[in-house]
């Protein structure tokens, strides 16, 4: 276990989409990244015993972190993006959770796992990472002003009800640079 102190870049930054399909013979939802275009809502294909359909996508983006001062990686395979609370449901412990660290100037952002056939709610990125990407998105900020705080999405009814969004680059397919962007924060 090395000594450093991490000061994370983002690495291996990869724009595309979360494909999101569901099966309608056992009704198991399963989703993945792919830098390709994305094919039309409602294709359909067979894959063993399933019955696939693309019901849904979204832009996002995939990354690592590298320390720039260590070299050391951490890899972020298994999320297929960050993801914010939108408010929509006001019982929801996300928004709870939301609310309560916007009381102490803390902006929340959901680090989101894949969806597998055999789980109804997307795959949970450990506490590590969690940490590591939170002391990313702080590590260059007046954290005296505001910080930002990654959790877990890990709603029990994952995506069926929450009107949440992916974030994502502004511009980030299109062939021409974006050249007025603004800080979210």
């Amino acid at each position: 276990m090395s000594d450093c102190q991490h000061q994370w870049d983002m690495a291996n930054i990869q724009f595309g989409f979360v494909v999101f399909e569901k099966c309608f013979h056992c009704n198991c939802v399963r989703t993945y990244f792919t830098r390709e275009g994305v094919g039309i809502i409602g294709d359909e294909y067979r894959e063993d015993d399933h019955f696939w359909q693309r019901v849904e996508n979204a832009q996002s983006f995939r990354f690592d972190l590298r320390c720039s001062g260590c070299g050391a990686l951490e890899p972020f395979d298994d999320m297929m993006g960050l993801f914010y609370c939108t408010s929509c449901q006001p019982e929801c412990r996300v928004e709870k959770l939301r609310k309560q660290l916007e009381a102490k100037r803390t902006y929340l952002v959901l680090a989101c796992g894949f969806l597998r056939e055999i789980a109804p709610i997307p795959g949970r990125i450990s506490r590590r990472k969690l940490e590591e990407l939170s002391r990313y998105f702080n590590q260059r900020r007046d954290t005296t002003r505001s910080r930002i705080e990654v959790a877990a999405f890990d709603l029990e009814t994952g995506f069926a009800q929450c009107q949440g969004e992916f974030l994502h680059d502004v511009g980030m397919l299109s062939p021409e640079p974006v050249t007025d962007r603004k800080s979210p924060f």
